[in-house]
C-alpha cells in the first residue's frame, strides 16, 4: 500500500539532531546522476513502487533508520567538502522519508549543491523541498494511461503529473529520464512519450534502457520475442533529439 502523503519542510527539527535515515548505500564519487557536477549519491531505502525492471529489488522494502547511520554519512561529507561539488539524494525513493528535509539542509550547510531522484510520487513533499535543491532527476515512467501497470501500483498517475508541473514551474533544473524495458514499451509508445515531455516544456531528458541482470520481476530478466534493436533505438533518438536541449541514450 502507497503510504499517505503528509507535508514535511526542510526547516523542521535541530540541525544537532540525530537523524534517522535508512541508508541503504552510497556511491562516493559520480559524473553520471547529477549531469554537469561531480558528486557522490546516497541511496535511501524504501520504495511504494514495484516496476517489475527494478534492479535493486533489495532498496524496496521500508524501515526505520539506524542512529548512527546517517552520522557516517556527515562524517563522509565532511571530509569531502572541496572535492564534490554535489550531493544526490536518490532510492529507493527519497521522499518517502520525513527525515529527508533536514539531511538536505545539512548538505546544504555543509556547501554541497543538493539534487534529488524521485518518481514525482509524493508531490506535495517535493514542492516543500523544492527551494533547497538544485536539481532533481524525474523518473517518467511511461505515458499517462501505462504508468499504473508499469509501476504496479493504482493511482500513481495523477501524483507523478502534479510533480511534473511543480518542476516545469520551479525554475529549477531538471532532468526527466525514463528507463525503457521492452515488456513495457514498444518504439512509438517512446516516441509519443518523448514528443509529450517535449511539448509541456521538458528540456533535457535520458532514456534509460533497463538493465536485466537482476530483476524485480523475474519475467523482466527474459529476452522479449522482437525487441527494438539497437540501430532502431538509436535511430529513433536521433529522430526525437531536434525537440529537446539535451537527449541522451543510456545503454
Amino acid at each position: 500500500m502507497l503510504t499517505t502523503e503528509s507535508s514535511f519542510s526542510p526547516s523542521a527539527g535541530s540541525t544537532q539532531d540525530p537523524l534517522r535515515l535508512p541508508v541503504a548505500g552510497l556511491t562516493p564519487m559520480t559524473t553520471l546522476d547529477y549531469p554537469g557536477h561531480l558528486a557522490c549519491v546516497i541511496f535511501l531505502q524504501g520504495c511504494p513502487l514495484r516496476c517489475g525492471y527494478c534492479h535493486n529489488p533489495g532498496m524496496l522494502a521500508s524501515r526505520r533508520g539506524e542512529l548512527g547511520e546517517w552520522a557516517e554519512i556527515e562524517a563522509f561529507l565532511r571530509k569531502r567538502r572541496g572535492l564534490l561539488e554535489g550531493v544526490v539524494f536518490s532510492g529507493g525513493e527519497p521522499t518517502l522519508h520525513a527525515e529527508l528535509p533536514t539531511a538536505v539542509e545539512r548538505a546544504k550547510a555543509l556547501g554541497f549543491k543538493v539534487g534529488l531522484h524521485t518518481a514525482g510520487v509524493y508531490p506535495r513533499r517535493l514542492r516543500a523541498l523544492l527551494p533547497w535543491l538544485d536539481w532533481v532527476g524525474l523518473d517518467v515512467k511511461g505515458l499517462t494511461d501505462d504508468i499504473d501497470r508499469i509501476v504496479g501500483r493504482r493511482g500513481m498517475a495523477p501524483p507523478h503529473e502534479h510533480s511534473l508541473a511543480l518542476l516545469l514551474n520551479s525554475g529549477i533544473a531538471f532532468e526527466c529520464r525514463t528507463t525503457v524495458h521492452w515488456r513495457d514499451f514498444d518504439l512509438e509508445r517512446l516516441r509519443r512519450l518523448a514528443l509529450d515531455l517535449a511539448e509541456r516544456g521538458a528540456t533535457h531528458y535520458a532514456i534509460q534502457l533497463a538493465r536485466t541482470g537482476q530483476c524485480l520481476d523475474a519475467r523482466y530478466a527474459a529476452p522479449v520475442p522482437g525487441a527494438p534493436t539497437t540501430s532502431e533505438v538509436e535511430a529513433l533518438v536521433s529522430e526525437l533529439r531536434p525537440n529537446f536541449q539535451r537527449l541522451t541514450l543510456r545503454q
